[in-house]
C-alpha cells in the first residue's frame, strides 16, 4: 500500500470536467485506489464517488493505492492535484 497527502490546487477542484480526467487517470491504473477526506474514502475510478466528495481547492486529500502500480498512480494523481488546470 502506497499513500501520499497532499492539497488540492486545481482551479474549481474536483467538480465536472476535472474529476473526469482524474477518473480517466485513475482508471489507467491496475492499483485500486482510494480518496480519502476526513476519514471518508472512496473509489478513485468512481465518478460519483469522486463528485459526491465535493473537493474543492484547498481541501487536503490523501491519495491511497495497493496493487503493482500503487507508487506510479499516486504520484500521477498528485501531479495532477498540483495543477490549476488539467
Amino acid at each position: 500500500m502506497y499513500m501520499k497527502e497532499t492539497i488540492v490546487k486545481c482551479e474549481s477542484g474536483l467538480h465536472n470536467k476535472q474529476a473526469t480526467y482524474f477518473i480517466q487517470k485513475a482508471n489507467d491504473f491496475k492499483a485500486t485506489i482510494w480518496v480519502e477526506v476526513e476519514n471518508r474514502r472512496i473509489n478513485a475510478k468512481s465518478l460519483l464517488g469522486v463528485l459526491s466528495m465535493g473537493i474543492t481547492t484547498g481541501t487536503e486529500v490523501s491519495l491511497i493505492a495497493e496493487g503493482p502500480d500503487e507508487e506510479e498512480a499516486v504520484e500521477a494523481l498528485t501531479e495532477m492535484l498540483l495543477k490549476d488546470i488539467f
